[in-house]
């Protein structure tokens, strides 16, 4: 072929393929489907902003596109006593509350929320959960019911009487109608309290109506953030728990059903909410208890006190012998109690 004719036919094929291009359809890449959970906290609007709010916002923006979850407060989809069964079913993906107040359906869901004197201080939960062992027992518990996974475990403030009427003695707490967890509700019983379970959102008016004498719900924290500092009028010092033990879970299938990407940022992100209440409910006892202006302080004198403190040892004996695990709970919690003892301060005074 002649140099000359291979160039002009080299040009008109040139010329076809970019024909060809210029005519061919554009072809959008397929888009991913985003993931979509919806997220109930036991906390109303004002208590879920720090609980879990700033976790999850951030978890939104760093999935960027790939997941959203849509967080819904304190009885929003369905009542906090119904959570675990919305969760199972998969109305719900997720939940963060605590296994005694959703009632989950295991052995040891009458250590969650407040254990009567379980702790003392907010630290003492993540230690146990991830050093002594309870993390494992909580996945072994949750494996044995179908459609939930337990997630993470993590620190809440601590549990105090907050009141229309002072408290300065044992037997001003008889009679005392308030709103309280399940459990913790239950052991002050015995002391003349009387536990009433309400929605949480009737709270603040039951207490302006006296259908409730105040809360055993919270700490300081909590009871000016949400405003029932507004409707009582004096706080009890001495506390039934140092720290309420609450934790997130996912309906199973939606939890199995992410890359494992967005499970370890959904991890992350639960450790972030961890944290942040570590540090919010720690100023926020010291700074509501001497700046906060609302509530008077009351205490029971410590050898008093003492009374409940040795009554709660024999309620952990009760809960030991619910099965085999709950024993086991009972007996790290021993162990814990006595090894912050001898270790002395900080840990124990």
């Amino acid at each position: 072929m002649k140099r000359r004719e291979f160039i002009k036919k080299a040009g008109v094929g040139t010329a076809a393929v970019a024909a060809t291009a210029i005519n061919a359809p554009f072809v959008h890449a397929a888009k991913k489907t985003t993931i979509k959970w919806r997220m109930q906290t036991y906390a109303g609007p004002a208590l879920a902003a720090h609980v879990c709010k700033p976790a999850i916002d951030a978890f939104n923006k760093v999935a960027n596109g790939e997941m959203v979850i849509e967080l819904y407060n304190a009885d929003q989809l369905v009542p906090t006593g119904e959570l675990f069964r919305a969760m199972q079913k998969g109305t719900i993906d997720c939940v963060q509350s605590d296994d005694d107040s959703i009632a989950a359906p295991v052995d040891v869901s009458v250590f969650g929320a407040y254990f009567p004197f379980a702790s003392r201080y907010s630290l003492d939960v993540p230690v146990l959960w991830n050093w002594y062992g309870l993390n494992e027992i909580w996945e072994e518990a949750f494996s044995e019911v179908k459609g939930v996974k337990w997630l993470s475990a993590g620190a809440w403030d601590p549990c105090n009487f907050a009141t229309t009427k002072p408290i300065r003695s044992l037997a001003d707490l008889k009679g005392l109608k308030v709103f309280s967890f399940p459990t913790g509700g239950r052991f002050m019983q015995q002391f003349g309290v009387v536990p009433v379970a309400l929605p949480w959102e009737d709270i603040e008016m039951a207490v302006q109506t006296g259908e409730l004498d105040g809360v055993a719900w919270s700490g300081i924290t909590e009871d000016y953030t949400v405003g029932w500092a507004d409707v009582t009028k004096y706080y009890l010092t001495n506390p039934i728990s140092g720290a309420w033990a609450g934790s997130y879970y996912a309906n199973a299938n939606s939890w199995d059903a992410l890359p494992e990407h967005l499970k370890t940022l959904f991890r992350l992100s639960m450790d972030s909410s961890h944290y942040y209440r570590q540090h919010w409910y720690w100023w926020g006892e010291a700074h509501y208890r001497t700046k906060g202006g609302k509530l008077e302080l009351t205490s029971i004198p410590a050898d008093e006190w003492k009374t409940v403190e040795d009554a709660a040892l024999k309620f952990w004996d009760e809960a030991a012998k619910k099965s085999p695990r709950s024993a086991k709970v009972v007996k790290i919690l021993k162990e814990y109690a006595q090894t912050m003892r001898d270790a002395g301060p900080p840990y124990r005074y």
